[in-house]
């Protein structure tokens, strides 16, 4: 369970990322964030696994404020959270395998996974992430003679290896097509369903967050503005969100 509570983070900049959030997630749900560029999906995301830190409130990992974690808790938060970014990060000249062998970072340790020392139980773990989403060809490929789509499934093979707790996704889809975006969606949510894993992710695209979500969370300026079942949302209510009329550019499109 994630909770926050009064939750703020203010930059140095003095730019206010979040405001007084107060919002629960509740194990194995599939939660979709929407709002516009700037509106603190990312920052509501990355402070989850305190990529960036809320400066006030608290931020409850069940039930324990994580922002008191030292660092020996924040490593084990961090090892249970799975993350999947737009750019995919991924390694380009090491092969896709070794990039999803990363997955057993926190389990591992530094020294072995620099050298690649990965037990043949991790090695078995990692191919069958590859399968799960549909690629385990490629997997002695090198990275970077992926696809764009091809990599983000690897970036969520290398999060299935985490064998995480929860599994957080920022944009994941949008450097991708439609056909491409669909296919990435389904994996995230076949996951979710399979394993049980709470899952959030941020999208702009109200078609997507529509069709896959659970539950959508609202965000504009660093506020929730809105929260509940995605049954329940319709165009008008991301107008609500956006604060504007919806565009053409705030929609995927079709899977064909």
């Amino acid at each position: 369970m994630i909770e926050f509570k009064d939750v703020s983070l203010t930059y140095p900049n003095g730019h206010q990322g979040l405001k007084n959030v107060n919002v629960k997630i509740n194990p194995g749900e599939f939660v979709v964030v929407v709002g516009l560029s700037g509106a603190g999906k990312s920052t509501f995301i990355r402070s989850i696994n305190q990529l960036v830190k809320p400066t006030e409130g608290e931020l409850l990992i069940d039930e324990e404020n994580s922002l008191k974690f030292g660092s020996k808790d924040l490593k084990n938060l961090r090892k249970n959270v799975g993350m999947i970014f737009q750019s995919y990060n991924l390694v380009n000249r090491m092969s896709v395998i070794r990039n999803v062998l990363t997955g057993r970072l926190g389990h591992t340790g530094t020294i072995k996974s620099l050298f690649g020392l990965f037990s043949e139980q991790d090695k078995q773990l990692a191919l069958k992430s590859l399968d799960r989403v549909g690629i385990a060809e490629k997997a002695y490929s090198r990275a970077d003679q992926l696809s764009g789509g091809q990599q983000q499934r690897v970036s969520i093979a290398r999060a299935l290896t985490q064998k995480p707790k929860v599994i957080l996704a920022d944009e994941p889809v949008a450097s991708l097509d439609p056909p491409t975006s669909h296919i990435v969606m389904k994996d995230l949510k076949r996951i979710n369903r399979e394993d049980n894993i709470t899952t959030i992710v941020n999208l702009h695209f109200i078609d997507m967050a529509m069709e896959y979500a659970d539950r959508i969370i609202g965000m504009r300026a660093g506020e929730i503005v809105f929260d509940g079942p995605a049954s329940s949302v319709t165009e008008k209510t991301f107008e609500e969100i956006y604060g504007r009329p919806i565009k053409e550019d705030d929609k995927r499109g079709s899977e064909a």
